[in-house]
């Protein structure tokens, strides 16, 4: 086989269709934060664990180490403008979106088609990348609901009915 560059990798990986979902999290001045994730994958069922993926470097990764909380949101199908929004991270991202805060503290985005609250239990370096596993220790979901799809860098949906 012949090398292949980082681009044509990338375009290769976009074969691949996932959910997306953007995660929320607080910084140590208890200041919401949220980033749209596709990384996100199943682990396990006892213990009840997930698995996502950051950039090593990135500004929000101090509040995803081990012991922090997060809420994942997986997005509905309408919800496009959402992941968008919440691909780059910026001040003050929740002015004009639709939210509530949960119990724990943590940011939830209003009509998402599941929510995860997790506990970060490892951090795993992986290239230019963390993979963090965390812990659910509360869900909530909506079976009717449409998932936002991802696949070929643009987003869609499945029609299940």
């Amino acid at each position: 086989m012949a090398p292949f560059t980082s681009h044509e990798l990338r375009k290769g990986f976009s074969s691949f269709a996932t959910g997306v979902t953007v995660i929320t999290c607080l910084d140590a001045q208890n200041n919401p934060h949220g980033i749209t994730i596709s990384s996100f994958n199943t682990v396990s069922l006892e213990p009840p664990l997930i698995l996502w993926s950051l950039k090593k470097h990135s500004r929000l990764m101090p509040y995803f180490e081990v012991g922090h909380m997060q809420l994942i949101h997986v997005l509905e199908r309408s919800q496009e403008a959402m992941a968008m929004h919440f691909a780059t991270v910026k001040d003050n991202q929740f002015f004009n979106i639709p939210h509530t805060v949960a119990a724990s503290g943590l940011t939830q985005i209003n009509h998402c088609i599941a929510y995860y609250e997790c506990e970060t239990v490892s951090v795993h370096t992986g290239g230019d990348h963390n993979i963090i596993v965390a812990k659910v220790h509360n869900l909530k979901h909506d079976p009717a609901g449409q998932p936002l799809i991802f696949a070929h860098s643009k987003f869609g949906g499945i029609d299940f009915s």
